[in-house]
């Protein structure tokens, strides 16, 4: 069995610890143990841990033979070995399919950050949505079911300090119709008293600012996982963990904290309008 010795251990990026939770996907479909795989590819156990992981590199031949042991079919060796030759800039686009609930690099990160701030300027955020709402905005079912799914994992004990900035443009925007709009800021309302969860509104009177334009959303780890930031277009998630570019989310999400209300406002905000949506829907 082969030493530890080369390459050497390294800190994790955000690229590579997707590739590593990619791997270790395709082991477990497979049902296979560590041990069994590192045994059979003549590596050591902790060589097949360090890559799961991401702390470890290894070359596109090995990965192939790893995902040919397991036997991965053709799409998946192809979407990993695509992971795997990528350069690891600290940027890193990936097209939704046909959603950004199910992807890898976003359910292995959220897993594990310990916060998560995340802003949207015209609809209520994918972590605080209700399933009606959800398949209101996306017309799909499957999309708004793993959209609880994985709000069911960041809710579960130990999970992240989460943050959601809510533009009130956002509050005023009907989706679906205004039982589904009554229900979900019902929920809002109610996610405001919940531990680890703060909605905060933005109000239309809050002065115009280009950190209001774009959504975005920034987790951060414990040391020494350095924070990732990220942001969706219509058909892809860009990835950031480069440390320029998670200055400027973190410059961002500073700003828009001066621009928010209070916890209890932002209560009152969502009662008010729940309150109007019921009334609305009862006419």
């Amino acid at each position: 069995m082969e030493s530890e010795e080369r390459p050497p251990a390294r800190l994790s990026t955000a690229r590579s610890r997707e590739l590593g939770e990619e791997l270790r996907r395709v082991r477990h479909r497979a049902r296979m143990s560590s041990g069994f795989v590192a045994e059979a590819l003549g590596w050591s156990l902790g060589k097949l841990s360090k890559l799961e992981t991401g702390s470890r590199g290894t070359s596109a031949w090995e990965i192939g033979t790893l995902l040919g042991r397991c036997g991965a079919d053709k799409p998946t060796r192809d979407r990993i070995l695509a992971i795997a030759s990528e350069a690891d800039t600290g940027s890193f686009l990936r097209l939704h399919d046909p959603s950004s609930d199910t992807l890898t690099a976003l359910s292995v990160h959220e897993h594990a950050a310990r916060t998560v701030t995340t802003y949207e300027p015209l609809t209520i955020p994918s972590l605080a949505q209700t399933e009606d709402y959800a398949y209101a905005l996306t017309k799909n079912r499957a999309v708004a079911q793993a959209r609880m799914t994985r709000q069911d994992l960041l809710r579960r004990p130990g999970g992240p300090e989460t943050v959601l900035y809510i533009h009130e443009a956002a509050l005023r925007m009907v989706v679906g119709d205004p039982k589904v709009m009554r229900d979900q800021l019902l929920r809002l309302t109610l996610m405001c008293g919940w531990t680890r969860i703060s909605p905060r509104i933005i109000p239309m009177s809050a002065p115009s600012h280009i950190a209001l334009r774009h959504p975005a959303t920034l987790l951060t780890f414990a040391a020494p996982t350095k924070p990732l930031a990220y942001t969706e277009t219509d058909t892809a998630t860009v990835f950031h963990d480069d440390p320029n570019a998670v200055t400027a989310y973190q410059t961002k999400m500073r700003h828009l904290a001066r621009l928010v209300l209070t916890p209890a406002q932002s209560r009152d905000q969502f009662a008010r309008w729940a309150d109007a949506y019921d009334r609305e829907g009862r006419q």
